[in-house]
């Protein structure tokens, strides 16, 4: 086995690639690329042109092109796709582990997929990843991989041996043997060292270990990540309702699943409506960013109105106009803490996390505090730095404290809600909580300035 090289992409280096592939320089391409992790190439590709990329994908060797199709992201492969002919896609799935055959699958049309499924000549591995598309693909039966090591909890250990060397054939790694019956449910595991201590005639069910944690294939993917965390699970086995023993998800499995979660939440917070890459065309990400841009400007616009209903006001007490900005930046800067908390918590559910009620009012305690403190600060700036009337002081100062608790409640009620209706709570902590916070602030702080100043 070739040691990983240790790569580093350089200008100098893509430069030189891109001057083999131009002159066919084959040799080179190969020895430059040789023990060379198949994430680096993927990552060198990535700059590559499409041309270029396939060039390469087509000289290396194919068990090596297609485990580097797996690594590219989704854009990039789907691209590369569609400049592959159909017999060579069918050839690459065949060398793969089915989900990730399934995978490259699920991104063609009907109709192409039909194509590139009419080319693949391993009948087993076709009817595994037949099967994975059967699925829902944010589920444990979506990710899970066909390929695992089973023993039946008759066999002696001889047996068990045979039978773990032809069927390692397919599998690349393995961490548990299931056990299971004469009617494939699940049973339990065994690890290897206790098959490789015991004497040869000793059978399966003797040392096998019945405590083994499964998920069902209906399981969320997000609930399979929780599950194999919380247990630090390398591999955890997929049964369906009979409790047949039908896949195994494994840790790099998992990996993508809260890497894709993760990339959600942030752009759900940043207020991108859909999952784009920076590599995505001018329209797509114009298109998923607008939507929440549009909110805040209507948002910029409503509260334009706002101050405008308050001109009379305004003009009595200019002064109200300096602090405008430190009203909105505050309480938007509340919500989102609050927000952001809360939806960092129902992320990371316990049995021992707080009712939505105990959530509220701990909240609440956090708001009066931090309010007051603030409140007091700029109170103390106002009138003793800037030299404002003490009423005008109380004025921004209790307007401010109003702002953070108002902030704080929408902040914290917000996502729990909208996780009670099964929408993602993460956009609750971008421009949703900024505007409406923006547009409660400038109101409460117009309030209490009719009440205390009397405009």
């Amino acid at each position: 086995m070739e040691p990983i090289k240790q790569f580093e992409l350089s200008k100098e280096y893509l430069e030189s690639l891109q001057l083999g592939i131009e002159q066919g320089d084959n040799d080179f391409i190969q020895e430059s690329l040789e023990g060379v992790n198949v994430a680096d190439i993927a990552a060198i590709l990535d700059e590559l042109s499409m041309n270029e990329a396939i060039y390469v994908l087509r000289l290396l060797e194919k068990q090596l092109s297609a485990d580097i199709l797996i690594e590219l992201d989704e854009d990039s492969l789907g691209r590369v796709l569609r400049e592959l002919e159909t017999a060579e896609i069918a050839s690459w799935i065949e060398l793969m582990d089915s989900d990730d055959g399934a995978d490259i699958l699920s991104l063609f049309q009907e109709r192409e997929r039909e194509e590139v499924i009419a080319e693949i000549q391993d009948r087993v591995k076709l009817e595994q990843i037949l099967e994975l598309l059967r699925y829902e693909e944010d589920t444990a039966g979506g990710i899970m991989a066909k390929e695992f090591i089973r023993a039946n909890k008759n066999w002696n250990i001889l047996q068990t041996i045979n039978e773990i060397r032809r069927q390692a054939e397919n599998v690349e790694k393995i961490f548990s043997i299931y056990v299971v019956n004469n009617r494939q449910q699940l049973l339990g595991r065994v690890s290897l060292k206790k098959i490789i201590l015991a004497a040869s005639d000793t059978k399966i069910e003797d040392i096998y270990e019945e405590d083994v944690i499964s998920v069902p294939v209906t399981m969320d993917q997000e609930e399979v990540a929780a599950i194999m965390r919380k247990y630090d699970l390398e591999s955890v086995p997929v049964v369906n309702v009979k409790n047949k023993l039908v896949g195994r998800i494994t840790v790099d499995d998992i990996l993508d699943v809260v890497q894709e979660e993760a990339d959600e939440d942030i752009q759900a917070m940043a207020g991108v409506s859909a999952d784009i890459e920076e590599s995505d065309s001018v329209f797509t990400i114009s298109k998923a960013r607008l939507p929440w841009l549009l909110i805040g400007v209507m948002g910029g616009l409503m509260g334009a109105k706002i101050i405008g209903f308050f001109e009379d006001g305004l003009s009595k007490y200019l002064a109200l106009a300096s602090f405008i900005p430190l009203v909105a930046a505050t309480g938007g800067n509340v919500g989102i803490q609050a927000s952001s908390l809360i939806v960092q918590s129902l992320a990371s559910k316990s049995a021992f996390d707080d009712t939505p009620l105990q959530r509220f009012v701990k909240g609440l305690f956090v708001a009066l505090l931090n309010g007051v403190v603030l409140g007091a600060f700029v109170f103390c700036v106002v009138v003793f730095l800037y030299g404002f009337e003490p009423i005008f002081g109380v004025t921004v100062g209790f307007a401010l404290f109003c702002v953070v608790l108002l902030a704080s409640f929408m902040g914290t009620v917000t996502p729990i809600v909208l996780n009670r209706f099964g929408i993602n709570p993460a956009i609750a902590s971008g421009p949703f909580i900024t505007t409406t916070n923006d547009l409660l602030g400038l109101a409460v702080y117009f309030g209490v300035a009719m009440l205390l100043l009397k405009l």
